[in-house]
């Protein structure tokens, strides 16, 4: 695996680089930490020339669909500006098609009737109403809180995608203007969930839907993974980062993993569906604005379909996805994901299990998860 490993060095370096230099992490996991640090890279142009190096020798595959995503991203930190399709196909793997109207407002009302079903109505105290359903969690006693459900939970997981590895969990709190209430990164087994307590709201509900996606999706997966690559000389490049193909299996999978371990709790029903629905109308927003429409557009298509954001809220998500390259592509695995992943648990049948179990021994790229499910839906959208 000379061609994945010598990626591993260049994003490593340039990983190191970025630490040195106040960028943003480059590597999000590691899945085989090296046993010495990596010297950083001189300069992003560096980095870029050994890329565009190793792109000119890669065969098509995992490593080569990596490389691609590294040099879109590297590319746009270097103030290149692509179009959305250019971009998203190149880092997220799959084409930013979006979604109907018709599909979408589909989506909506089956997140309302699962609201109605709570006794929550929908309009601008929504969130607030669906909220005040669940028992508050104070932000000082949420670590350990999720770590409660993570327990309960484990054994379901670990049946229902084969994960036999190990991990251990770091929990941190920290204050940051940033979109994120969680964020979990790590090495080999050794993971760090990040609360952002600025964003971050604590009901039980939440605590148990983020120790479900956060410990026992990312975490346990991301360990898992590692564990495969301890054992087998694998195809895929065993350094995780978020704009890369393998994101819209992680986030979707991880999203939807609340739904499948309790696939009859009202409560958790209506919240994933509520977060498909909004995450379609974020993706529309995130093609509109980045196809020229103008911010007051997007704001009057916002509320007119989800009343209870704000105004702070589509400013953020409008800045995210232009301004951010890392948020630019990372951002769209969400709906990506989502919508995949609940077409495929609403179809029944073993294919879920399948894809799950698939989905912890390798990192699985939009074209594989399409391959598993010739006749589902696109990933990226129906439009």
């Amino acid at each position: 695996m000379a061609m994945r490993d010598a990626l591993e060095h260049v994003v490593r370096a340039w990983d190191t680089h970025e630490s040195r230099t106040g960028g943003g992490a480059i590597v999000d996991y590691d899945c085989a930490p090296p046993a010495e640090p990596v010297a950083p890279a001189s300069d992003r142009f560096a980095v870029l020339d050994q890329l565009e190096d190793l792109r000119a020798d890669a065969s098509p595959g995992p490593v080569a669909d990596a490389i691609e995503a590294h040099r879109a991203y590297l590319s746009c930190l270097l103030g290149e500006h692509p179009d959305l399709n250019t971009y998203i196909a190149a880092t997220q793997g799959c084409a930013p098609r979006g979604w109907t109207r018709e599909y979408v407002e589909h989506r909506g009302d089956l997140a309302r009737e699962a609201l109605a079903d709570l006794g929550v109505t929908w309009g601008p105290n929504t969130r607030d109403d669906l909220n005040a359903l669940s028992e508050d969690v104070p932000a000082d006693e949420a670590g350990d809180v999720i770590r409660g459900y993570a327990d309960k939970h484990e054994a379901t997981i670990r049946d229902l995608t084969g994960a036999t590895a190990e991990f251990t969990l770091t929990v941190e709190s920290v204050d940051i203007d940033a979109y994120w209430s969680y964020w979990l990164d790590g090495a080999g087994h050794d993971a760090r969930l990040r609360i952002n307590t600025r964003r971050a709201a604590f009901t039980q509900l939440d605590a148990y839907r983020f120790a479900l996606h956060e410990v026992l999706g990312h975490a346990l997966q991301y360990s898992n993974l590692a564990g495969v690559a301890e054992t087998s000389d694998v195809d895929w490049p065993r350094l995780l980062a978020v704009h890369a193909p393998h994101q819209v299996l992680f986030e979707g999978l991880a999203q939807v993993l609340p739904l499948a371990a309790a696939p009859i709790d009202p409560a958790v029903i209506a919240r994933t569906r509520l977060d498909h629905y909004t995450q379609l109308v974020s993706a529309d927003l995130h093609r509109g604005i980045n196809a020229g429409d103008s911010a007051r557009a997007c704001w009057d298509v916002a509320r007119s379909q989800v009343p209870f954001w704000t105004g702070g809220d589509v400013a953020s998500l409008l800045r995210d996805r232009t301004l951010d390259p890392q948020l630019r592509s990372y951002l769209w695995a969400y709906p990506a994901g989502i919508d995949w992943f609940m077409n495929l648990h609403e179809a029944g049948g073993s294919l879920l299990a399948e894809v799950l179990r698939d989905g912890y021994q390798r990192p699985l790229g939009p074209g594989e998860l399409e391959r598993r499910w010739p006749t589902g839906p696109r990933v990226g959208g129906n439009a």
